[in-house]
């Protein structure tokens, strides 16, 4: 092992037994992936504000949507399927660093307005660089002492994302016209960005590996690399608290995507609402969410997770019927802001769970499984909001999302119990 100044990630690794030291080097390294995730927010944020003009430019109906939302779920799969063949060939960095490339080649693909069967492949593209770079960033932040509150932190910069978004897109397409994908210009720029950040903070593990995982810079050291990773998978595959927690994400990611996905367009269709008003509601959303995970991450470790967890399912029920329920244009921005907030501890909570439930050894394999199945609820549902859409119109999102919110209420009640923590 080197002996450097700036000790490399795995050597770091080893000097808290219960997880990585908060030094400066981690501070930084907590900000990058921050980063990358705002990143990742930014790109999911926009989906919703640009439907209407997606819809218009291709002229193409709503169950066309559901493409994207299938090539962004092949492209998870594409990620959970060589995720842990990854982990025993490089070191974490390089595979940020494939992440982050895929990310940004994605952008470059879209802001001239490619053909829309290239313009769908652009979200396979996005969806396996945010596999990579998603799952291994959990890994890492997770293995940090007082993990609960900076996974709070990057699920909160990705909502961050998310709530810029739509201001900028909306504000961009409504300006632009029919050249509104000059949006991902934009996008091009800050993935520039994170992608440099990712080869300057974690420079010390861009090379290939030499006989230990990737996981394992981040967690322990491993064994031989073919038989580790089948080992690993096997491993992951027999362990049901993966299945349960997938379980969870996969309605959460469902509800989460499906509203943030079409709710301009059910603002515009089933309310009136003007476009260009209509367009900023989704930050509401997502402005809730970024609140929720900023203010609740400590509470909700507190006062127990599971226990918040039930309450948080609970009145986003609630303030989604009064979205349904009540037809006016400001209770409808209210309401949605309010399930956002109380939506938005759940991700970087159950992640939190999942560091304690899963075996250090298989924490990213489990989390790219995790990952590619709450991105398979993320796409079906959407999908089929789309295609029913079509037929019966819109306001058929209103009973598919009360549906997915008692559903991700009872798969969080199904989730074991982690033992007690000392601080």
């Amino acid at each position: 092992m080197p002996t450097t100044s700036r000790p490399p990630i795995r050597a770091v690794a080893r000097t808290a037994h219960d997880g990585l030291v908060l030094d400066k080097t981690n501070i930084i390294r907590i900000l990058t992936v921050g980063f990358s995730y705002i990143f990742a927010g930014l790109n999911d944020g926009s989906l919703g504000a640009l439907t209407p003009y997606i819809l218009r430019t291709y002229h193409v109906g709503t169950e066309y949507i559901s493409l994207i939302y299938a090539a962004s779920f092949v492209g998870w799969l594409l990620a959970a399927a060589t995720n842990t063949h990854l982990t025993h060939h490089l070191q974490l960095g390089a595979i940020l660093t494939i992440g982050a490339v895929l990310q940004l080649a994605a952008h470059l693909l879209r802001f001239w307005t490619p053909p829309f069967g290239l313009y769908v492949f652009t979200f396979f593209l996005q969806a396996a660089g945010m596999g990579y770079q998603d799952s291994h960033s959990n890994s890492y932040v997770a293995s940090i002492q007082g993990s609960h509150r900076w996974l709070g932190f990057i699920h909160a910069m990705y909502a961050l994302g998310c709530l810029v978004a739509p201001f900028v897109a909306t504000a961009l397409a409504a300006r632009a016209g029919e050249r509104w994908p000059l949006f991902y210009l934009f996008l091009v720029g800050i993935g520039s960005i994170n992608i440099i950040a990712v080869l300057v903070f974690f420079r010390d593990s861009l090379k290939v590996q030499d006989g230990v995982s990737s996981s394992d810079t981040v967690l322990e050291e491993g064994h031989g690399r073919g038989n580790s990773a089948s080992r690993d998978i096997l491993d992951t595959l027999k362990s049901p608290p993966v299945y349960i927690l997938s379980t969870f994400y996969f309605f959460m990611l469902g509800m989460g995507i499906t509203a943030g996905g079409w709710i301009v367009e059910y603002l515009v269709s089933a309310r009136d609402g003007k476009l260009p008003d209509v367009g900023y509601v989704p930050a509401g959303f997502w402005g809730g969410i970024f609140l929720g995970r900023v203010l609740l991450a400590e509470p909700t470790h507190r006062f127990g997770e599971r226990r918040m967890g039930i309450g948080y399912c609970c009145m986003i029920l609630v303030f989604h019927l009064i979205f349904w329920l009540v037809p006016n244009l400001v209770s409808s921005a209210v309401s949605v802001s309010l399930v956002g907030f109380f939506y938005g501890p759940l991700f970087a909570t159950g992640m939190s769970i999942a560091s304690k439930l899963f075996e250090k050894r298989i924490h990213a394999t489990a989390m790219g499984l995790v990952f590619v199945l709450a991105q398979a609820g993320g796409s079906l549902f959407p999908s089929i909001t789309g295609a029913i859409a079509s037929q019966t119109g819109v306001k058929v999102m209103q009973p598919i999302l009360v549906g997915l919110i008692v559903a991700m209420g009872i798969s969080w009640a199904l989730i074991p119990k982690v033992p007690k923590r000392d601080d």
